[in-house]
């Protein structure tokens, strides 16, 4: 009479999950990369670029002829376009980070400290278990 436990799972249920889980999340992270990875059109390119100030189109002329300047002759055509997209893409959240006011004398946003305690070494080495009497 073995009653199963409420909530419990068997060694094969648990390693079908285990399988599927994985296989699930990265379908959903192909399926929204291919959502993504199309490239907009010539009309879009240029939505995108009158957002931007003429310092930042120049910045973002600037990144893209110095990648074509150093790995040009590996580059297709589309490849290109596309190098040309993700340097407009990335300059909107470049812009804000740079907008953010920080000074030398500032200190960290975020200070590092452990969640342990470790115990301070003393003098005395810690108690163990009784030692054995040599005879």
């Amino acid at each position: 009479m073995n009653p199963k436990k409420v909530g419990a799972i068997s060694r094969r249920e648990f390693a079908r999950r285990a399988a599927i889980g994985p296989a699930m999340a990265s379908w959903g992270l192909a399926k929204a990369l291919a959502a993504t990875s199309d490239a907009p059109g010539p009309q879009a390119q240029a939505e995108q670029t009158t957002k931007l100030s003429a310092e930042s189109r120049a910045e973002v002329e600037a990144r893209v002829e110095a990648i074509n300047k150093q790995y040009g002759k590996r580059f297709s055509k589309e490849q290109h376009s596309d190098i040309r997209r993700l340097c407009l893409l990335a300059q909107p959240p470049l812009e804000r980070l740079r907008a953010y006011a920080n000074e030398n004398g500032d200190s960290p946003a975020l200070y590092l400290k452990p969640l342990v305690e470790r115990d301070k070494r003393s003098g005395t080495p810690p108690r163990s278990a009784k030692r054995p009497t040599r005879p």
